[in-house]
């Protein structure tokens, strides 16, 4: 049985900044992941300055495509208005795998099934003993669902699902869009190119909200590119999108439990706002490595809420409009 005494079960960014961070105090740690790295990751790849600022590196340091946006054309109904904005675009293919060999620890290929307490450690599948053990393995994380799953952290009326793609394509128009109140989508759409001929498309909404209104997310996708294809955005496309589902912050608990804490999308983090998640995560796994390394709770109250806090009220009036 292979023993360390922190186990983080996802290698994302939430479970490979905590790891990276793990390693500077030396503290020995250990990452499962159900996949091969690197991976495909559904995520229109938005990050940033405090992103950067959090990992300690500058756009210079990273070594793949990097996207500078400067502005955004938001698409409300009939109108289109242009917000500046200080945001990058990353391909979370190499973004994941970038952070995971930056972080330097132990990863080993495992998709976890099982977890136990054995008094004061965790097993996991028979296989693997940990002291700490985090929980970094988004919506559908094994450690959430098997300690947290009834405690009600999460709340469905915070619950996004989403259809999108991301492709090679020899795009026009440079520019990122965003579409909100079409078509009664309660949530928003966007288009974001990105360096080296590659676009992200996608939609994402409130669950419960489609579910009221008797609609469909893949209405809404179809409704989607049928846009995109009248402003010339995407022509000739054999679309193959795929769904995820992930939680928007609510109210922040106690993520922490014994020696278990919850990080990321594990933990419903995404920003209230936009629904971001990598910058939640990467702050959400410094905040799990400084509790464990420091032996205090686990206080997620500090992770950012809000991706665009300049528009926050513009923000606030789209949610509430969603929500009613």
């Amino acid at each position: 049985m292979i023993y360390s005494k922190v186990i983080i079960v996802g290698g994302g960014p939430a479970g490979s900044t905590c790891a990276w961070k793990l390693k500077q105090y030396g503290v020995d740690c250990l990452i499962l992941d159900k996949h091969v790295f690197p991976r495909s990751k559904l995520c229109a790849g938005w990050i940033t300055p405090q992103v950067l600022d959090d990992l300690q590196i500058s756009a210079r340091d990273y070594p793949h495509s990097f996207t500078e946006f400067n502005d955004f054309l938001v698409h409300i109904r009939s109108k289109e208005v242009k917000l500046k904005v200080h945001q990058y675009a990353i391909r979370r293919r190499e973004f994941d795998d970038w952070l995971l060999k930056r972080a330097g620890v132990l990863f080993n290929t495992h998709e976890v099934k099982s977890i136990r307490r054995d008094g004061q450690d965790f097993i996991i599948d028979d296989s693997y003993r940990c002291h700490y053990l985090v929980g970094a393995g988004g919506t559908h994380c094994p450690v959430y669902h098997t300690f947290f799953r009834t405690s009600k952290l999460r709340q469905r009326k915070s619950l996004i699902i989403t259809i999108e793609e991301e492709f090679s394509y020899r795009y026009q128009d440079g520019n990122c869009h965003l579409w909100f109140l079409q078509n009664k989508l309660p949530g928003y759409s966007w288009y974001v190119p990105k360096k080296n001929g590659y676009v992200n498309i996608g939609i994402g909404g409130f669950a419960y909200k489609l579910k009221e209104n008797n609609d469909h997310i893949k209405r809404q996708w179809l409704l989607f590119i049928r846009e995109l294809e009248r402003l010339s955005l995407i022509r000739n496309h054999q679309y193959n999108p795929k769904g995820y589902a992930y939680y928007i912050r609510d109210s922040v608990q106690l993520m922490q439990d014994n020696h278990i804490a919850l990080i990321g999308d594990a933990a419903g983090l995404a920003t209230k706002d936009m629904g971001e998640g990598i910058g939640p995560a990467i702050q959400s796994g410094i905040l799990a490595a400084d509790a464990i390394h420091t032996g205090k709770k686990l206080c997620l109250k500090s992770v950012k809420k809000n991706s665009f806090p300049k528009y926050r009220t513009y923000a606030k009036l789209l949610m509430n409009y969603f929500l009613t």
